[in-house]
């Protein structure tokens, strides 16, 4: 049986070859030979990059060592490959070429998109984007809910004779807050459906609703323990979400103008019709429906 780590570097060399290729290290020195064939210090260093976890346990140098034996397994296993002229199938030169092409096109990105952005210029789309925004209104409410008109009716009669509104809503609400006291935390305009989100900003901080309001969900009586501003966030808070959206953005930019410069053409017919039904759909600006949390937590 094969030891351990000789298992490990196998299946190590299996995960590798099914991967793509990231950013390669700046030297590239020969380490080793496998037959006439190579095996330099950025093949080791992408090849590292993709199995850290499976060789994290490992000293760094014993890492170094399991990955370079997963390279020499990969080439030796290639090179018979070669032999047995697999790099002539039709599915090979198409994996060929795509990981040729993914590699390609990360390393352009790389270069031009993401090492691209610096802190200002996050700084300065966080400053107009978020930083920008106003303060909005939150309120702090707690709801019971239940089946019936009838049922919230006489539970505005309790609160009326001064019961309490988290024990009521503990013993009596229906929705999964109840356990809570009917607790809904904080919530900003647009988080719940419309008609509970009317009445519940309508009330002032220590109020209720003294008539029962219908939702979809039943029957609620709300009540408003306070109300606050709540401030865009701080730029640390948000500034992976920002690099986020400035990636984006760059990227698209990149796509237009590469996809622009080139005369796209679609040589099947029934594809060709499906992307101009898509491109008009596009161009009529296909609306998505907003989704809508709801006061039934």
């Amino acid at each position: 049986m094969k030891s351990m780590p000789r298992l490990m570097t196998a299946t190590a060399a299996l995960a590798l070859s099914c991967l793509a290729l990231p950013a390669i290290a700046a030297d590239n020195g020969v380490l080793a030979k496998v037959g006439s064939a190579e095996i330099t210090e950025n093949e080791l260093a992408i090849a590292t990059d993709e199995l850290g976890q499976q060789f994290g346990q490992l000293p760094p140098e014993q890492q170094r060592l399991a990955v370079l034996s997963a390279l020499i397994d990969i080439e030796a296993l290639a090179q018979e490959a070669e032999k047995a002229k697999l790099q002539d199938d039709p599915k090979v030169k198409a994996k060929i070429k795509l990981l040729r092409d993914r590699a390609l096109h990360n390393a352009y990105f790389e270069k031009n998109g993401l090492n691209a952005i610096s802190d200002e210029e996050l700084k300065a789309r966080y400053d107009k984007e978020v930083a920008a925004m106003p303060a909005t209104d939150e309120i702090h409410a707690r709801h019971i809910l239940v089946k019936t008109k009838e049922e919230a009716e006489d539970i505005i009669k309790q609160l009326d004779g001064g019961a309490d509104f988290a024990k009521l809503a503990t013993e009596k609400s229906t929705g999964p807050t109840g356990p809570k006291g009917g607790d809904l935390g904080f919530f900003g305009q647009g988080q719940m459906v419309p008609e509970f989100e009317k009445a519940a900003f309508a009330l002032e901080p220590g109020s209720y609703t003294k008539e029962p309001v219908q939702t979809q969900f039943g029957w609620h009586v709300i009540k408003v323990e306070e109300k606050r501003k709540q401030q865009p966030p701080a730029f640390d808070e948000v500034k992976d979400q920002v690099k986020q959206v400035v990636l984006r953005d760059k990227y698209m930019a990149m796509i237009e103008k590469a996809r622009g410069d080139l005369k796209v053409t679609y040589v099947d017919p029934k594809l060709k019709s499906q992307v101009e039904d898509l491109e008009k759909k596009a161009a009529a600006g296909a609306a998505a429906d907003p989704a809508q949390a709801t006061p039934g937590k």
